[in-house]
């Protein structure tokens, strides 16, 4: 699907999210990337094959004392 020099990392890659964005809609939430993936605003996604991945935040760093 991808036409970009390098290629962009494919749905099922660990670094899927690096892909190039494809259409971008802020006021719904959601932006297509490259490589058929749909990520939300939340940090979920939905790829190509249908898999569904939970949101996935990262949890904030302790602060030392």
């Amino acid at each position: 699907m991808c036409q970009h020099q390098p290629p962009c990392p494919p749905a099922e890659a660990p670094d899927r999210e690096a892909a190039a964005l494809t259409a971008h809609h802020p006021e719904q939430g959601w932006s297509l990337l490259c490589n058929g993936t749909i990520v939300f605003d939340d940090t979920g996604e939905l790829l190509p094959n249908g898999t569904v991945h939970a949101p996935h935040r990262p949890t904030p760093k302790p602060v030392p004392a």
